[in-house]
């Protein structure tokens, strides 16, 4: 049940929104879940009012699939989804590293430097969610580093079907080992002001990711509610 003494300044439509969209980006509620009005409503403490909007603006957004005659579900995630989003991660993260390469002040090059210990350490240790928590700042911040408003307006919704996704590909890290290295070739390249080294080093880590989904995609997802083929909108 939701905690409205914290929030109870905001709209209920608003809170139970952004609820049901956290459920769906970290994968409590997974992709095929049907998205029953009543039992979400008497799951969070709401009228069916608020959870019927919410999910009407989370099918604009492409989490939910809202099917005739059959109801609501999460949106299911194909391969293809995923390419895109790396595609467009690609150019725009990698214009992200370069600007902030040429923009980042000390503070940020030091949060960065941060991030990207933190990282290591969870995948060290082995801790999924320590690994997509830090992987997932590390990302935000190179793009908050970048000074560019409209940069970062334009890629939160891309990081955001990005989080969904890491909840998936994460499920076994044993092939995502190398990202470390890789994370540190990107902020060795900002730190030191080198924007076209950092544009490189993320343009490459992105690409690398993408390739892997291509190549691998059908075996490391099986058994995820993956389809191979388009979501049915």
């Amino acid at each position: 049940m939701l905690n409205f003494d914290l929030q109870n300044h905001r709209p209920l439509r608003e809170i139970v929104y952004e609820e049901l969209k956290r459920q769906i980006l970290i994968g409590e509620i997974a992709p095929g879940t049907r998205m029953m009005e009543v039992e979400l409503a008497d799951d969070m403490g709401v009228s069916r009012t608020p959870v019927r909007e919410a999910i009407r603006k989370l099918e604009k957004e492409g989490l939910v699939s809202i099917e005739p005659r059959r109801g609501a579900y999460a949106s299911d995630i194909s391969i293809k989804d995923i390419v895109d989003v790396m595609e467009v991660r690609q150019d725009l993260e990698g214009m992200a590293a370069g600007l902030a390469a040429a923009k980042a002040t000390d503070g940020e090059k030091a949060e960065l430097i941060t991030a990207t210990e933190e990282y290591r350490n969870a995948v060290e240790s082995g801790n999924v969610e320590e690994i997509i928590k830090w992987d997932e700042a590390f990302h935000k911040l190179i793009v908050n580093c970048s000074g560019n408003k409209t940069l970062v307006q334009l890629i939160s919704q891309v990081q955001e079907l990005a989080l969904r996704f890491r909840y998936i590909y994460y499920d076994d890290f044993s092939r995502f080992e190398g990202q470390p290295q890789e994370h540190k070739e990107i902020v060795d390249a900002i730190v030191s002001g080198d924007a076209e080294k950092a544009r490189r080093a993320a343009d490459e880590h992105i690409s690398r990711l993408k390739e892997f989904v291509i190549n691998e995609g059908e075996s490391v997802f099986h058994g995820n509610h993956i389809n191979h083929g388009k979501n049915p909108q």
